[in-house]
Formats: structure tokens, sequence, C-alpha cells
């Protein structure tokens, strides 16, 4: 063989060299991004169903949220959430895929509620109207949660026994769910309040004789009712929820009002260290974009590993 032959091979043998280790680069890097893109596959498998409630006279819309491999047999965590179409806004699979993936909570049966278009009646306090007799379906609404959904849910996915079942909800819609809770506390365990409509009253505050102590309706309630040792709350709320003022103490009547609930609950008997949480975000508005910021923290307050 010439020189100029073992030239030749020599430069071919490089080429296959480079060849072989830029196939290589590549396959590694396709094996990379593969891994990466399957740490991004949602282990949630949601479900719609659209339930009509003989309570409501209406169609209820509610999204199932299945995390894969749960046996939905014994002992279910089933968490319900009011205003289940702002899940979807804030991409609520992700957030409960994400602390599933990374083992950070246990399984739950999540299950957002879709709110009606008469949202102001149908959310608020069962028992007592608001001032402008706003709530004035919330009893049916109530009736609607025990009565059908919880059974529906049972039937549906073959639920033999529930290990807890707990409720959330957001603004008017955390009230809400807050109001159930206490009044069936033999149903729940937990219950989580974002950016919580405690200012809900029965009269207006402009009246002479208006009294926030008196007058706030699910204050009123907790301080009337009985304490259920078992159960378990979590509130959040942002500092710039809102404007308002009403007693000029200088904290917005949106944490004026958890604060105060919260003091209700303590004089209660519920330890504000080991019963209940509170989680005030600086900057935290009352949108739905701080509530997907906050709600990872109550999953992990509730389910956590």
């Amino acid at each position: 063989m010439n020189g100029t032959q073992i030239y030749f091979l020599a430069v071919n043998k490089t080429n296959y060299v480079l060849r072989r280790f830029c196939i290589y680069k590549f396959g590694v890097l396709f094996l990379f991004l593969i891994l990466m893109s399957a740490e991004k596959v949602s282990v949630i498998k949601v479900e719609q169903h659209l339930l009509h409630s003989s309570n409501l006279g209406r169609i209820v819309i509610v999204d199932c949220y299945l995390p894969e491999g749960y046996a939905l047999l014994y002992d279910v965590n089933l968490l319900l959430i009011n205003d289940g179409q702002d899940l979807v806004k804030m991409l609520f699979e992700d957030i409960l895929s994400n602390l599933l993936s990374e083992d950070q909570i246990e399984p739950i049966f999540c299950v957002g509620i879709h709110c009606a278009a008469d949202r102001k009646n149908e959310y608020g306090t069962a028992k007592i109207l608001d001032y402008k007799g706003r709530g004035a379906k919330a009893f049916l609404y109530t009736k609607f949660i025990i009565q059908e959904l919880i059974p529906f849910l049972r039937t549906t996915y073959n639920i033999e026994s529930i290990k807890e079942k707990a409720f959330a909800g957001f603004s008017l819609g955390g009230l809400c769910a807050i109001d159930i809770v206490w009044n069936y506390p033999h149903e729940f365990t937990k219950v989580g309040v974002f950016s919580g409509s405690f200012w809900w009253r029965d009269k207006d505050q402009d009246d002479t004789d208006f009294d926030e102590n008196e007058n706030r309706i699910m204050h009123r309630q907790i301080r009337e009712g009985h304490y259920a040792s078992w159960l378990k709350f979590f509130f959040e709320v942002g500092t710039k929820d809102e404007t308002a003022d009403r007693n000029n103490n200088g904290i917005i009547d949106a944490i004026d009002d958890t604060l105060g609930l919260i003091e209700e609950l303590v004089k209660k008997g519920y330890d504000e260290s080991s019963d209940i949480a509170y989680l005030e975000l600086k900057d935290g508005r009352h949108d739905v974009p701080t509530w997907a910021s906050a709600f990872s923290d109550f999953l992990k307050w509730g389910w956590g590993k």
C-alpha cells in the first residue's frame, strides 16, 4: 500500500470515528430529551361528568382528577373543590401531577365542581342569607354535595370506603366550603379556604347598628357552633387581595376577616399551630394565579409525606 492510500485510509477512519461520535452524542441527547419529556408526562387522568342535580334543577359539570394507579376502592382521600372551572385555568392537573411524581403527597382523588351562572346564590352560607338576600340556594347546593355528588362518586368509581373527605374553595366558594364542613363535621376532616369571603354579613356595614363581631355570618356560626376535634383548617390570603379597610385599622378586610375567623376557632378550642394553617402571601391578589401558587402548600399541608 503506498503513502497516498494510507493517507486517505487515515482520513476515512477519522471520519468514521467522528461520525460514530456524533451519532453517539445525538443518541445521548435524544435519550436525555426523552427522559426530560417523560418527567413532564402527567400521572393524572381527568374525567368530566355531567351530573343532573334534582336539588339544584340543573346540570353540574364535575371534573375528576384520578392519580394513575390509584385504586379507588378502600381508604380513599377525597378532596372536593368549588369553582372547578378555575382549576383548568390554574393548570391544576400539572400541580397535582408534579407533587405526586415527586412523591411529596399521598394520592388524592380531587373533584372540581364547576360553578353555576347563579354563583352568588348557590354559594354562601346555607342557614343564613347575607344582607342582600344572596345565598338563597346555598342550602340546595349543600344538599347536592351530601345527597347527590358524594354518592355519585362512590357508585361511579366503586369506592368501598373513604379515609377522609376534605373541601376547598376560592373566594365565595371558599366561604361555601367551610360552611358545609362546619355544619357537617362528621362528613369531613379538612377545609382549605383561599381568599375567603368572610366579610359575608347579614347587615349592611353602613347601617348605624352594624357590628362586625355580630353581623359577620361565618364568625357567628363558629362562635355558636360545636367543637369537632378532628377538623383542620387551611387559610390563604394575599396582601393585595383588596384595598377595603372597613374598620380603618390599617389592615385590609380580607386579612382582618380571616384572622378574625381564626380567633373564633382558637376560642372554640382549636390549636393555632396544629389545627390551623395560615398563609399570607406578600403581593398576593384575589385571582387564579395567586391561588395556584398557594395550592401546592395546601396539598402538602393536608396530605404531605
